[in-house]
Parts: C-alpha cells; structure tokens; sequence
C-alpha cells in the first residue's frame, strides 16, 4: 500500500499513531453520550452523521467508521482523495475545499465536525464552523497546541482572544489533551491539542450578531489599549456606556456576557 506524500503548502502532517487516533474519534461519542445512561446510550449511539475536514489517509478515519459513524470525508488534497478511493472505497469522499462548502448540501439534519485540522487554516475552520452553529452540536479534533488552548481559555489569561468569545458564545469548550509531535509523518515543529466543543444552550444573544462581531473583533484588534479607546469610533455621543467603568477594562478581561453587555449599550 503506498502512501500519500506530505505537502507543506497544505500544513500535512500525517498522524500515525493508533491509539491518539482512536482517542481523537472517541471524543464525539463522549459527548453525545454525557448525561446519558443504560439503554439509551445504545440507542443514539452513532447518533450524528460526522464530516472530517482533512482525512489524509484516513487513520482517524478509520476509527470513525469503526464506530459505526456516517462518515464524509472532506480532502483538498486529490492524491489524499485518489489514496482513500482506492483503499478505503467504503467512505464518503468529497473533494474540495471545506471553507468554500456549503454544509447544508453535505447533509441535510445536524452532524459532528472532527479532523486533524491544518495548522494553517484552522482558525478559519472554526470561524466557518460558526456559521452553521444550530447544525453542528460538537466540534472535535486535534490543531496546533496554542490554538487550542486560545480557543478554550477564560477572560484573563494572555491569549484570549476573538475567538474564545466567539466561540465561547455559542459552544462550551473543552481542553482535552496534547500531542507530541513525533506521533505525525513528518513531524510538526510545535505541540498539538485535542479540543472538544458542545452546543451549549443559548439560542440567542439578545443583541444583533453581527454588531456583536464587530464590537469583538474591534475590542481585540487594539487588545492592549482600554475599551475606552479602542471602541471609541462605535460609541455614540451622549451614551451612557461612556460613564461605565467597563470601558477601564481592556478585552481580555472581559466576559461573553459582558461583551453582550457591550453590544446592547453601543447598539
């Protein structure tokens, strides 16, 4: 069995150890499956139909499938996409590009998103994987160390950021475990993380989403100056948020929910 070469404008690395693989793949089933006991395990079990952004040759795959997942295997790479037709002809393949994919046309009801994600593009997976929030109740996989621990970190810490309260906004977030880089082919030059996103219970902010957007993103993009300062273009004349304290605060410091705060006084 031949074996797919590792193209750097693509960020592969390929996993090649089993037994991280097989934990990677059990993380969704961990989530479905929280809360739930006896019996009723059995019944959903398998429950969400899995989309995996990055297959390669498929080992993570593999595990899915095992588990009696649905799986569509989403791969840019078409030496990947010949690899896994030839070998692994029982898999859903779809070749292109997953930041250009309409997931509405890959499956019609919810699913569960997993991957060993490219480290360069994975904050734009998650930021895509927002958009269809109320399809995807969990969000699993493995990407550059610091991303993860970015998306999952509380207000305070250096490197909470956009998305940690994008995120953080609509899914509870789950720092799971790293990985070392010599379980890959070839090896990364950093650690990686495992993460576990689940749809949390909001359905709504009560403010405009994308003012709530704009209002982090322009909050962040001056992250060392007060909100005071780095808002000041978004606040009106005359608001009453111009006497809050909040506005001492610089963003990291801020909650979700004060953020939401935020949005509602500017909007």
């Amino acid at each position: 069995m031949r074996e797919v070469k590792a193209k750097k404008a693509l960020g592969q690395h390929f996993l090649t150890d089993l037994p991280t693989a097989r934990r990677i793949a059990d993380t969704i089933s961990e989530a479905e499956l929280s809360g739930v006991c006896g019996e009723a395990k059995a019944a959903i079990w398998g429950r969400l139909p899995v989309v995996e952004i990055g297959p390669g040759m498929g080992v993570l795959t593999d595990f899915l499938v095992e588990a009696s997942r649905d799986v569509t295997a989403i791969e840019i790479d078409s030496e990947s996409v010949d690899y896994l037709h030839r070998y692994k002809p029982g898999i859903k393949v779809i070749e292109g590009d997953f930041l250009r994919l309409d997931l509405n046309e890959i499956e019609k009801g919810e699913l569960a998103l997993i991957g060993n994600y490219p480290y360069n593009i994975s904050s734009q997976i998650f930021f895509k994987a927002l958009e269809y929030k109320d399809k995807i109740p969990v969000i699993a996989g493995m990407l550059q160390k610091e991303v993860a621990e970015r998306i999952c970190c509380g207000p305070g810490s250096k490197v909470y950021g956009i998305l940690s309260v994008l995120l953080q906004a609509w899914y509870d977030c789950e720092y799971l475990f790293t990985v070392e880089p010599g379980v890959f082919s070839p090896p990364p030059k950093v650690r990686s993380g495992v993460l576990r996103l689940t749809r949390n219970s909001r359905t709504e902010l009560g403010v405009d989403e994308k003012k709530f957007k704009t209002v982090v993103k322009t909050a962040f993009g001056q992250r060392r100056k007060t909100l005071r300062n780095s808002l000041s273009g978004m606040i009106p004349p005359g608001c009453p948020l111009l006497e809050d304290p909040i506005l001492k605060e610089r963003p990291e410091r801020l909650s979700v929910e004060q953020f939401i705060y935020l949005t509602s006084c500017i909007g």
